[in-house]
């Protein structure tokens, strides 16, 4: 019988995106983890489509391997969308509501920034257009004129 080496390591990853998922049930009240899962899906998906350069590659490598897969697999888009632009794409994508999209969206990056890190999310505050510091938990700063 042939062993797998690879089992110990895909069970601590498979672990670390099952603690995401819950972290996202939790933080969005969700009633399933099901529910948190298409969340996580829907918002990583949109984030990989905006986020590009060094920040994208450091997250990627802080978040859980499959959350990492979701991000990664988008192309990003020539177009980077404000935060609010951001929700509606989503909302769009998914058929949904803003309200659901805006909830989604901030319960998800709740969790991201846990693994990101502040530090880390600053810098992709930085890249990103204005609007995402609310999505984020943030507050939006602007410069004075």
């Amino acid at each position: 019988m042939m062993s797998d080496q690879h089992t110990p390591l895909q069970q601590s990853y498979d672990r670390a995106y099952e603690h995401m998922l819950e972290k996202v049930r939790y933080e969005g009240a969700y009633p399933t983890r099901e529910r948190a899962e298409e969340a996580v899906r829907l918002v990583l998906a949109g984030l990989g489509r905006q986020l590009t350069g060094d920040e994208r590659v450091e997250l990627a490598a802080r978040l859980p391997l499959e959350a990492a897969r979701i991000l990664t697999a988008q192309i990003p888009d020539t177009r980077q969308l404000g935060g609010w632009a951001f929700v509606k794409d989503l909302a769009a994508r998914n058929g949904a509501s803003l309200a659901t999209t805006r909830w989604d969206t901030g319960s998800v990056f709740s969790a991201v920034a846990a693994y990101a890190g502040p530090d880390l999310v600053t810098r992709i505050l930085h890249q990103l257009p204005s609007g995402y510091a609310l999505l984020f938990g943030r507050a939006e700063l602007t410069q004075a004129a």
